[in-house]
Formats: structure tokens, C-alpha cells, sequence
């Protein structure tokens, strides 16, 4: 009789069947065993990754690509060894079936399913730019998928890595995209230049403003001024005044003490304040008559010889 030993993995399910009956099971067992009467079943439970690529039709009949990543795991073993082939050599711990090559096809299938309903309801600029929310959407649906759990699988993760419109309606979405975001720029320069041009009237007005202000306040300076110098005319016109009359009144005092004396006492008078001043006189010319009228006995002063 040959007896031979088996290890699991930790995250390896086994299923010990002899005879057509499990002997034992559960996560990483070790057990020998009898190679010629013993079928040993061997479910991964770890999380495994897959890939896929869709093309699938918008509502308005738009196709796009949609690429993707999904994670899994077989979260029910015994459901899952009952629906596929998970028996192995024991020896090699080659598998005896592909059906656990053929499982992530078979998740990728049911996502695809619920995939194509939620696009076929969406338009493809919707598509396009709702992408997560799409995602989410068909996450949801997979997860109560009863197809999944019939096969003991769950999905653990859902991406949409993109959506993509064929070459031709990319470059149309392209371009009327473009379109749009040149004319927000020409819209965005338009208001800049308008708000320069406002900034610049109000700034004119300003200007304006303060120099009416300044005008109206050189207008008040001149009428000022003005006021000052005729008050100051006035002024000076009165003081003129008041010094002459002065002038003129000390001129009268003084000849009101010439008054009494005759015209030959004020020559004498006059030719005696010469020659008290002679020194600043430098040529003096007395003529017969001066002298005729001082020695005139008609004109002596004050009547004497």
C-alpha cells in the first residue's frame, strides 16, 4: 500500500475525497493520503486579478471601447467545487480541467452583461464623462449577481480604466470641444478688455473730476487774490491819502510861519539858508535885480533903509 502526504497553502481549500466521499476539508490542510483511492480537489481562495475590454453602443448609437480592471476571489469554496473542476494531481499539483483558467472569462462576461444595460441607457457624451458613475452602477449589479454566487465568486473591486469613442467621433468630440474652450478664451479676453476699458473711463472720470475740482478751487484762489489786492489797494489809496493830507498839513504849518514876513525878509531869508549850505553849492550868481530888490527902499524889509 503506498501512502503519500499532502500540503496545502493557507489560502488553498482542500477537499479530500475517497471513494466518492469527502473525508475531510478546509484551508490548508496537511494529510497523507492513498494516491490510488484519493482525489484531491484544490480551490484558490486568494484575490486574483483580470482584465477586459468591451465595445459596447450608446443610446444614440455611438460605439466605445471601455477597458477595465476587476478583482475576485472564490469566497465560496464548496459552492464553487460543486459547479467546476478543481481536482488536481496530487504528485505534479497539476489541475485536471481548465475551468479555473476559464473563470476570470466567465466574471468578466457577467460584468460585461451588466455593463452593456447601463450604457445602452446613457447618450455617449453621458458615457464619456460619467464613467465613474458607471463604474459604481455595474459594481453594484456584479455584486448581486446570482450567476457569481452560483459559481462561489465575488468581486471585491471594479475599475473603468477608460471609455473611448472611435477615432472618428473622438477627433468630432475633439474639435467641438476645442471650439468651445477657444471661445471661452475669446468670451474671457472680451471681458478683460471691457473691464479695462471701464477701469479706464472711470479712471478719465476721475481725472476729470479733480480737475473741475481744481479749476473751481483756482477760480476761488484768483477771486481771493483778487479781493486781496483791490482791499489792498484800497489800503494803500488811504494811507497815500492820509500821508499827503499829513504832508500837506505839516507844509502848511511850516509856511504859516513865513506868512507874516514880506518877500524881501523871505529872500534874505532864502540867500542867508544858502550860505549856511555853501559848502554844497558850487556856483551862485546874484543878479542886480535880487540886489535891487533888497536895497529898494519900497522893498526894504520890514520898511527900513
Amino acid at each position: 500500500m503506498i501512502v503519500s502526504y499532502f500540503k496545502a497553502q493557507p489560502t488553498e481549500y482542500v477537499m479530500q475525497v475517497v471513494d466518492g466521499k469527502t473525508r475531510r476539508q478546509g484551508l490548508g490542510l496537511s494529510f497523507p493520503y492513498m494516491p490510488l483511492k484519493t482525489n484531491i480537489v484544490l480551490v484558490p481562495t486568494s484575490s486574483m486579478d483580470g482584465n477586459f475590454v468591451f465595445n459596447e453602443v450608446t443610446n444614440n448609437f455611438q460605439q466605445v471601447t471601455i477597458q477595465g480592471q476587476y478583482t475576485y476571489r472564490i469566497a465560496n469554496a464548496e459552492r464553487a467545487a460543486e459547479t467546476m473542476n478543481f481536482t488536481i494531481d496530487a504528485r505534479s499539483r497539476k489541475r485536471m480541467s481548465t475551468d479555473l483558467e476559464r473563470l476570470p472569462q466567465r466574471v468578466a462576461n457577467v460584468i460585461q452583461l451588466h455593463t452593456r444595460a447601463e450604457i445602452q441607457a446613457l447618450t455617449l457624451e453621458e458615457t464619456i464623462r460619467q464613467s465613474d458613475t458607471v463604474a459604481n452602477a455595474v459594481y453594484a449589479q456584479v455584486q448581486s449577481s446570482e450567476v457569481l454566487a452560483e459559481l462561489g465568486v465575488a468581486v471585491l473591486g471594479l475599475h473603468f480604466l477608460s471609455i473611448t469613442p472611435t477615432p472618428e467621433v473622438g477627433k468630432a468630440l475633439e474639435a467641438d470641444y476645442r471650439e468651445t474652450l477657444l471661445r471661452k478664451a475669446d468670451e474671457a479676453i472680451y471681458a478683460r478688455r471691457e473691464a479695462a476699458v471701464e477701469n479706464e473711463q472711470k479712471i478719465q472720470e476721475k481725472q476729470m473730476d479733480a480737475d473741475i475740482a481744481l479749476a473751481a478751487q483756482r477760480d476761488k484762489l484768483l477771486d481771493l487774490e483778487g479781493a486781496n489786492a483791490l482791499k489792498e489797494a484800497e489800503t494803500r489809496g488811504k494811507a497815500t491819502e492820509e500821508e499827503a493830507a499829513y504832508r500837506a498839513r505839516a507844509l502848511e504849518m511850516e509856511l504859516k510861519a513865513y506868512s507874516a514876513l514880506t518877500p524881501q525878509e523871505i529872500l534874505a531869508l532864502g540867500i542867508k539858508s544858502i550860505g549856511d549850505n555853501a559848502q554844497k553849492v558850487g556856483n551862485l550868481t546874484i543878479t542886480s535885480e535880487v540886489l535891487a530888490a533888497l536895497l529898494d527902499s519900497k522893498g526894504t524889509p520890514s520898511g527900513k533903509s
